[in-house]
């Protein structure tokens, strides 16, 4: 589709909500997960498979080998939106875009300006005690001393807010996200392989006109789109944004 075409879409929308996986954050310096450059892939060296070591299992029975693998691996405090985020901010101050759901942890759509997030798997920058709630930041959090963070409150064990392996996730907020997919007449699906679930089954609740799905590959989902890009998010939502933008 050419540039004409995906602002075309936009300009016909009134209700507009974004779904988005980790391949929207990659352009940002941050590795996905499943790609050949990916997480899963490219995590040697460690003493168990990074989706064991990011399980609530994991973090209860070794909280310290946890929290090397997910300070290492899992926050990256040096990344900056890029021109896709920048670009669905701009969707959203200009009364298109109504609700932005995100698979990612990393913050990085509230740094760009959007206000309406709508985070699946929860936050790095949200930490809590597992006893007494206190919550802590993640510049705090990364100032508790020792290998596991204990809440300086009641020396309980301070847990990021994001949802591991074996956790169930929020259902206030996937249930706005359900609404703000049934509400929709256009939902735009970008960087995600559409595998991981319960999120990935968001876009069955779809029942608007467009459906636009951008991904550098082919998804499981890609018979329900009535448009698809194979090219790179922040590529194609410069194009798509450009008269919001102005």
């Amino acid at each position: 589709m050419d540039h004409r075409e995906l602002q075309e879409l936009v300009r016909d929308s009134r209700s507009i909500a974004f779904f988005g996986g980790a391949g929207t954050s990659t352009e940002s310096g941050i590795p996905d997960f499943r790609s050949s450059t990916g997480l899963f892939r490219t995590a040697h060296g460690t003493s168990h498979p990074p989706e064991v070591m990011l399980s609530r299992d994991f973090f209860d029975r070794y909280p310290a080998e946890f929290y090397r693998f997910y300070k290492e691996k899992m926050i990256h405090r040096a990344a900056l939106p890029n021109d896709g985020h920048k670009a669905l901010a701009d969707l959203e101050a200009a009364g298109k875009l109504k609700a932005l759901i995100t698979q990612n942890i990393d913050g990085l759509h509230q740094l760009a300006g959007s206000r309406n997030v709508l985070e699946l798997h929860g936050s790095v920058h949200r930490n809590f005690c597992t006893v007494c709630e206190q919550s802590y930041t993640l510049g705090e959090l990364l100032t508790l001393e020792g290998p596991v963070p204990k809440c300086q409150s009641c020396g309980g064990t301070v847990k990021p807010d994001v949802v591991l392996y074996q956790e169930p996730l929020n259902t206030g907020v996937f249930n706005r996200a359900e609404e703000a997919v049934t509400q929709a007449d256009m939902l735009i699906v970008a960087g995600t392989s559409l595998s991981v679930y319960p999120a990935a089954g968001l876009i069955r609740y779809f029942s608007g006109r467009t459906l636009l799905l951008i991904n550098k590959s082919e998804t499981k989902y890609d018979s329900y789109a009535t448009h698809i890009v194979n090219d790179s998010f922040s590529a194609v939502m410069t194009r798509l944004t450009e008269p919001e933008r102005g």
